[in-house]
């Protein structure tokens, strides 16, 4: 069994909680707005075999310090990288995270020796079309303090996805959710932090995609919002030197749903890169 460090990260207005496990070359294991660090329980111990596995809690989730007010998530990434001494990491963002590690290496084009995007969006795209179904009665929930409500429609939305009802998704993987998506809803972290973040990147990621300096893996779930998807064949179609895979019977988070199949392809894609 590889021994896990479990630590705090201290910032002028609170804290990230981080892990780290293994040896060798960083690779950054970001979670989903709706889920933590546990989101890679499933596959830390095979990745901290061959790499050095750094996973955290971004606030407002977790076991990190609620949010106070509108923050710059990548800023926060990038503090906590500095502090591990990591100059260079393979990053995996899912979700929202996806979208602050591909900010973070347009800004910072050195921080990263490839990006792995999970049902992820750049910054700056435009949805279209109708919202995802639930999506209006979970923000009334929201603003009514329903947190049960909100939780339960939030998952509804982010892991059971437009095409399964609840029965239809693992029930152990939806308890997992629920447990960890009830976090932010009770703290109520979207609202005070990501409505509207602080320091976005400027201009946004959709607006320089043929910008990305390193090599890219995009990965979606064949389930997921039509817009996931699109934004998916943006990225892979402007972004130098990026590839597309699709995991089968999967929703929006398809490295939480299946993670031995994804697993299998971040090695296989890390493996080819020098």
């Amino acid at each position: 069994m590889i021994k896990t460090t479990k630590s705090y990260f201290d910032l002028e207005d609170g804290q990230l909680y981080y892990e780290t496990a293994g040896e060798g070359i960083p690779l950054v294991l970001a979670h989903a707005a709706f889920l933590d660090s546990r989101m890679f329980d499933a596959s830390w111990e095979r990745l901290a075999k061959h790499f050095h596995v750094i996973r955290y809690d971004m606030r407002g989730f977790g076991k990190s310090s609620p949010v106070m007010g509108p923050l710059s998530r990548r800023n926060d990434l990038d503090r906590l990288l500095t502090h591990l001494n990591v100059t260079q990491a393979h990053m995996v963002g899912c979700s929202l995270s996806g979208e602050i590690g591909l900010d973070l290496a347009l800004e910072q084009p050195h921080r990263f020796k490839s990006l792995t995007l999970v049902g992820s969006t750049p910054s700056g795209f435009q949805l279209q079309g109708e919202p995802p179904r639930y999506m209006l009665e979970m923000f009334d929930a929201m603003q009514h303090g329903d947190i049960d409500r909100s939780n339960e429609l939030q998952i509804r939305i982010w892991l059971d996805g437009e095409h399964r009802e609840a029965s239809q998704v693992d029930s152990t993987l939806r308890k997992n959710a629920l447990e960890m998506n009830r976090i932010p809803v009770a703290q109520n972290t979207f609202f005070i932090s990501d409505m509207q973040p602080a320091n976005p990147l400027d201009p946004p990621a959709i607006t320089r995609l043929e910008a990305v300096n390193c090599p890219t893996l995009i990965v979606t779930g064949s389930l997921d919002h039509p817009e996931i998807l699109r934004a998916a064949d943006e990225m892979v179609n402007r972004i130098p030197n990026a590839r597309k895979t699709i995991i089968e019977s999967t929703g929006h988070v398809p490295s939480f749903e299946q993670p031995d199949t994804f697993v299998k392809l971040l090695m296989d894609f890390l493996s080819r890169i020098n």
